[in-house]
């Protein structure tokens, strides 16, 4: 449990995959004079979206989608009550008053994603009132949109998270987050930290399984490993111009869906094939990335939920031969949790008036204080 004088906050995000809300308490020590911050995860727990909640945000979600304003101002409510709900249970797990908590990050739900011209925006939805109402916490949200209208692709921002938690000042390591879309942090030994998006890894994965399963993902990646890779089709996914972009770069599935996979079949495919496809393509393109921007990284470690694809992860290992590649698990953090308490952190940055993102990254003007803050319903 925290030391006295450690201040708690709670990071709420739900990923591109839409397969629930992570939550993460963590605590921020009090920085010393020439060091940085210590921060711990104290306790993590994931809260699956309710069917038809998952069902409206992911068909909603698709770039060819369109919605009602009503429809989305009840979706933006839904997933803000959604939110609050899950900040609770992990609080009541962790036996912490609401009062102890200095403030809630949310990232929220991401539901278009497109920081390059003529019209750059992100989207993220999870009313950050309902939550600062319902907890009665300060929230702070909203944290993408600053660095979009700053120039920047509001993404990855995890990287300067990564480098305080993950980084070796004696090892060339990189952090991958598996969520539904795949990014990079690069941490050299001299340098600046970089990061990206790769493509897909998760999301399309896990669409064409529920469209032809009825499961939300692959457990451990079982039924892709029944399949067999599809030369042709591999190619073709591999060939797609966004993963020759040079970074900064960033992706949604906007860019990554269904339909964009459908442009790439034949139509008589077997699914379990497709899926095997689906992921050699994740494994691939991440690896190829990689290569081309440190090709001397010596320790890969992987977050995010495609960390319990075995078969995703170990073709990623055998892809990288003399790469050490690790579950953030084995460096003390719950590979679920690590997004969420990055963005608990985030909120810690955005009190304290530091910058949450990396221009060297995100190839915004400069630093940035990210978000917005909702005051909390302290005293009532």
């Amino acid at each position: 449990m925290p030391s006295q004088g450690d201040a708690l906050f709670v990071g709420l995000i739900s990923g591109t995959s839409a397969d629930g809300i992570d939550a993460a308490l963590i605590s921020v020590s009090p920085p010393i004079v020439g060091t940085a911050p210590r921060i711990a995860v104290l306790r993590a727990r994931t809260t699956p979206y309710e069917p038809d909640l998952r069902a409206t945000i992911l068909r909603i979600s698709q770039a060819e989608a369109t919605v009602h304003l009503d429809e989305f101002g009840a979706l933006d409510s839904a997933i803000g009550e959604a939110f609050a709900q899950a900040t609770m249970a992990l609080l009541d797990e962790a036996g912490i008053a609401t009062a102890q908590v200095r403030a809630i990050g949310s990232h929220g739900q991401t539901l278009r994603h497109r920081p390059r011209p003529p019209h750059r925006f992100t989207l993220q939805v999870g009313d950050p009132n309902v939550i600062a109402e319902r907890t009665g916490c300060d929230v702070v949200a909203d944290f993408r949109r600053r660095d979009v209208a700053a120039g920047g692709e509001g993404a990855p921002l995890m990287p300067a998270f990564h480098a305080a938690v993950l980084g070796d000042a004696h090892e060339v390591r990189a952090v991958l987050n598996l969520g539904g879309i795949g990014n990079l942090t690069l941490l050299p030994t001299t340098g600046p930290v970089r990061g990206f998006d790769t493509g897909p890894a998760n999301g399309l994965m896990d669409a064409w399984c529920f469209e032809h399963t009825g499961h939300a993902y692959d457990a451990h990646g079982a039924w892709g490993a029944t399949g067999r890779v599809l030369p042709e089709l591999l190619q073709r996914c591999l060939s797609e111009p966004w993963l020759a972009l040079p970074p900064p770069k960033s992706s949604g599935r906007d860019q990554f869906h269904l339909g964009w996979l459908r442009e790439r079949l034949d139509g008589d495919e077997a699914p379990h094939d497709v899926q095997a496809t689906l992921v050699e393509f994740s494994a691939r393109s991440i690896v190829d990335a990689l290569r081309a921007t440190q090709p001397d990284t010596t320790r890969l470690i992987a977050c995010g939920g495609g960390v319990h694809n075995a078969l995703l992860m170990a073709r990623i290992a055998a892809l990288l031969p003399g790469v050490a590649v690790q579950s953030s698990a084995e460096h003390g953090i719950d590979p679920d949790a690590v997004e969420a308490a990055g963005f608990a952190w985030l909120a810690w940055q955005t009190l304290e008036g530091r910058p949450g993102n990396r221009p060297e990254v995100t190839g915004a003007a400069g630093p940035r204080v990210l978000g917005v803050i909702v005051p909390g319903r302290r005293g009532d």
